[in-house]
C-alpha cells in the first residue's frame, strides 16, 4: 500500500534530527524524528520526546504504513511517556503527601505484574492504577472525610482533566475515569481493565494490613476479595506462603 501522501508518517519513514532540552541539566540533546528517547551526553537522563498525540495512535492503517518495527518502538515509547506524565501530574496533585504517592507507585507496580498474566489493556491500567485515588484530597477538603464513596465520587473529574490535557483518546479517558469513579465497589460484571486495576489496590491495601492477622482470615480474604487468577495467586504468594 502506498503511504507516500501521508504527512504524519513521512517523520518516521524519513527521519531528521531536532533538538530538546534535557530536563535535569539543560543540554540540549538531538533526538531523531524516528526516536522516542535519547540519553543525555551531559548527565545520562533519559530524554523523552514531548508532543501531542500523533496519526498512530488512531489510523488503522498504522502498523503497515510505518512498518511492524518502527510502530512497536512507537508503542513502547508511548507507555515510557505516558508513565511518565502521569506520575508528574500525580506528584504535582499531592505536592508533599508522599503516603499517597508511594501507594500510588505501588498500585501501577502491582498492576504492572498482573498484566503480564491477564488478558487487559496497559493503556487503561496504567492510568486508572496511577490516578485511582485522586479523588481523595478533595474528599477530604469537601467532607472531611476519605470514604471511598466521597473519594470514588470527587475522583473522575480531577482524572478526566488529567487525561485530556496529556492527550488520550475520549474512550480511553471514559474507561479510566469509570474505573476511579468506583475502584472500591465492583459491579456484577466487570471488565479485565477493571479487575487488574482492583486486584493491585487490593493487594497494596492488604500488605498494609496484613501484619498480625489470623492466617484463617487472610485465606478468606484471599479467596473472596481478588477478581483475577493472578491477583489471587500473588495475593497467596504475598501473604499465605510462610
Amino acid at each position: 500500500m502506498d503511504h507516500s501522501f501521508c504527512p504524519g508518517s513521512k517523520l518516521l519513514r524519513q527521519p531528521a534530527p531536532e533538538l530538546f532540552p534535557c530536563p535535569n541539566c539543560g543540554t540540549e540533546v538531538e533526538i531523531w524524528s524516528d526516536e522516542f528517547k535519547r540519553a543525555c551526553p551531559s548527565c545520562r537522563k533519559m530524554v523523552l520526546r514531548p508532543g501531542g498525540m500523533s496519526c498512530l495512535e488512531w489510523c488503522k492503517q498504522a502498523k503497515e504504513c510505518v512498518g511492524e518495527a518502527t510502530y512497536e518502538s512507537w508503542a513502547a515509547s508511548r507507555c515510557l511517556g505516558l508513565k511518565r506524565q502521569l506520575l508528574e501530574a500525580l506528584e504535582e496533585h499531592f505536592g508533599q503527601d508522599q503516603r499517597r504517592i508511594r501507594h500510588a507507585q505501588a498500585v501501577l507496580a502491582e498492576a504492572e505484574s498482573l498484566l503480564v498474566s491477564e488478558a487487559a489493556d496497559w493503556h487503561i491500567v496504567v492510568p486508572a492504577a496511577l490516578l485511582h485515588d485522586i479523588g481523595i484530597k478533595a474528599a477530604e477538603q469537601k467532607y472531611g472525610s476519605s470514604e471511598p464513596r466521597y473519594q470514588e465520587r470527587e475522583g473522575p473529574p480531577l482524572a478526566r482533566a488529567v487525561l485530556l490535557r496529556l492527550g488520550l483518546q475520549l474512550a480511553e479517558v471514559e474507561e479510566v475515569c469509570d474505573i476511579v469513579g468506583h475502584h472500591h465497589s465492583p459491579r456484577a460484571e466487570e471488565s479485565a481493565n477493571f479487575k487488574v486495576v482492583y486486584d493491585a489496590d487490593s493487594l497494596v491495601n492488604l500488605g498494609e494490613s496484613a501484619a498480625g492477622r489470623p492466617r484463617s482470615e487472610l485465606e478468606a480474604l484471599v479467596q473472596d476479595r481478588f477478581l483475577t487468577a493472578a491477583g489471587r495467586d500473588r495475593a497467596e504468594e504475598l501473604f499465605l506462603s510462610a
